[in-house]
């Protein structure tokens, strides 16, 4: 049933799921395998644009109402993981396409700002939204 806990419960999962390929990516990456950290993390973006886009047309186009059962408390959570995860969102590509195109000291940059603000994602996603 489509209903706003229901989603937040679907996007907790897809937020862990990637979340898991953003360790293996790392974990690649430490071992110095660049080519698996590269389809790993490809794997990462076209996932978390999957479930980006697919919320957006939820929200937009489905049930525009589907979160209005959200209370004070939770519209203010909300707005936090937002300042986390729009800013994770608009690094994505940049971070991608600065790995694919080699642009180490921009992608290295930008991978360590994306991962604080996936950070502030995943904790603020997990433990602060119901």
């Amino acid at each position: 049933m489509l209903t706003g806990p229901n989603v937040i419960l679907g996007l907790k999962v897809a937020v862990g799921s990637v979340t898991v390929l953003l360790a293996a990516a790392l974990f690649m990456l430490a071992r110095g395998n660049y080519r698996w950290h590269g389809r790993i993390n490809t794997v990462f973006f076209a996932l978390t644009l999957i479930a980006v886009l697919g919320l957006e047309f939820l929200i937009r186009f489905v049930d525009p109402r589907l979160f209005d059962y959200f209370d004070e408390s939770a519209q203010r959570m909300m707005r936090i993981h937002l300042s986390f995860s729009i800013p994770s969102t608009v690094l994505l590509p940049i971070m991608l396409l600065s790995g694919w195109s080699h642009r180490r000291r921009l992608h290295i940059a930008v991978g360590c700002v994306f991962l604080l603000c996936w950070a502030g994602t995943f904790v603020t996603g997990i433990f602060f939204l119901h």
